[in-house]
């Protein structure tokens, strides 16, 4: 049997068995998810009520698709950006296409086979376990308090003569610049002074 299912905005013929690429979908490798959005099933050349149709599919991997590469240009304006994406995507296997009944069968088994897994615990271990909550917050409260350092001494205070970084700025200072030599005569200038004489 096939299916037509929508996720991520997109469309996928699938059947049992058939392995997608899909947009990123939540929860981890192993996971089982159910794509409810079908628009079309089938068998061979005959069409069923997709309504009644689901389709689960188990969780490979989450990966991202290749690299797109996003180049930005504005001619005669020495404007480039060159950019990188690579989209999340969710790699899924389906594991049946098929009518709802024979899905709600198939749930139930495995919300057993879970709830076998995770017992809950005895009440008097649920018991021991508040009772040693409510002492762990005055053990802590107590080590904390003796964890503290003694006060902190107040920094010294800055005297009128001392920048931020604690050195004085009545430090020498530099030398003024010295002034330029004076500037050699041209001859033509020197000729002027030597007439004058």
């Amino acid at each position: 049997m096939f299916a037509v299912v929508r996720t991520g905005g997109k469309q996928y013929r699938v059947a049992a068995g058939d392995k997608i690429a899909v947009e990123k979908l939540s929860g981890e490798a192993g996971d089982t998810v159910t794509l409810g959005d079908v628009l079309l099933a089938g068998e061979g050349d005959s069409i069923a009520d997709a309504a009644k149709v689901t389709v689960s599919a188990e969780i490979i991997a989450q990966a991202k698709s290749e690299k797109v590469v996003v180049f930005k240009k504005r001619r005669r304006h020495n404007y480039r950006r060159k950019a990188g994406h690579r989209q999340q995507m969710t790699l899924l296997r389906i594991m049946s296409v098929g009518d709802d009944k024979a899905a709600k069968k198939a749930a139930p088994k495995k919300a057993e086979a879970d709830k076998a897994e995770t017992k809950p615990a005895p009440k008097q271990d649920a018991a021991e376990a508040k009772a040693s909550a409510k002492k762990a917050p005055a053990k802590k409260a107590a080590d904390k308090a003796d964890d503290k350092p003694a006060a902190k001494k107040a920094a010294p205070k800055k005297t009128a003569g001392e920048n931020a970084s604690g050195t004085s700025d009545s430090a020498p200072k530099k030398a003024p610049a010295k002034k330029a030599a004076p500037k050699k005569a041209s001859a033509s200038s020197a000729a002027k002074k030597t007439d004058k004489k």
